[in-house]
């Protein structure tokens, strides 16, 4: 998931060496069937993990994510990594193994519809309902249990990062006509993002468009 610049105003990251270096890895687009299909369950909490882990913070900071699933950076692996703010822009960043996003029902129940856009999709937005709270539970990079609650545009992350590892793209919740513009604004600007991007930067500046709203 992505963020539009200028959507919240974020601290520096801790020296963590989860968040710090890693190489930045192409990001995988839709079409490919790993975006399209359920992952597998991590199994093996050990330093190949960590070093996947390292690489797709990298990923996600070079493409100005917000959230960054395994399987975008190819891998059909049921993890993803997020460095997002919560309703009232207090910042939060891990990774979770094997998650499962539990949604309010019933009365406690409330959408928030905003356009929300994706790292393997870049450059377009669509607007969106999801409910606005979340939790989210699997586990660390040690296999230790970890719990994730979330508001706002953290509660989107959960669920639009999970959804990736059950072969869901957020175009996939949308309407017809919603899937049709959405894919005449990414072709519009295809031509800014190179096959290999965020390895090779954008071209260009950031169109006027991207400037509020999130892409995960």
């Amino acid at each position: 998931m992505a963020l539009r610049a200028g959507s919240a105003n974020l601290p520096a990251v801790n020296d963590d060496d989860l968040t710090v270096g890693g190489r930045v890895l192409p990001i995988t687009r839709w079409g490919d069937p790993v975006m399209h299909a359920k992952t597998r369950p991590v199994e093996s909490f050990d330093d190949e993990l960590r070093t996947l882990v390292r690489d797709m913070f990298a990923t996600m900071e070079a493409a100005s994510g917000v959230g960054l699933a395994a399987t975008q950076v190819g891998l059909d692996l049921a993890l993803f990594v997020y460095d997002c703010p919560d309703e009232a822009e207090v910042r939060h960043v891990g990774v979770v193994c094997n998650p499962v996003v539990e949604l309010p029902e019933g009365k406690d129940r409330n959408l928030d519809a905003i356009d929300e856009g994706c790292l393997s999709y870049p450059g377009a937005y669509q607007e969106l309902a999801r409910p606005d709270h979340a939790v989210c539970r699997g586990q660390d990079v040690d296999g230790n249990p970890v719990e994730v609650r979330g508001d706002g545009l953290l509660a989107r992350c959960l669920q639009h990062e999970t959804d990736h590892l059950n072969g869901i793209v957020f175009g996939d919740r949308l309407s017809g006509r919603a899937r049709k513009k959405l894919r005449q604004q990414h072709e519009d600007l295809s031509g800014r993002y190179p096959d290999d991007w965020p390895v090779s930067p954008r071209r260009g500046p950031a169109p006027e468009a991207e400037e509020d709203d999130p892409e995960l």
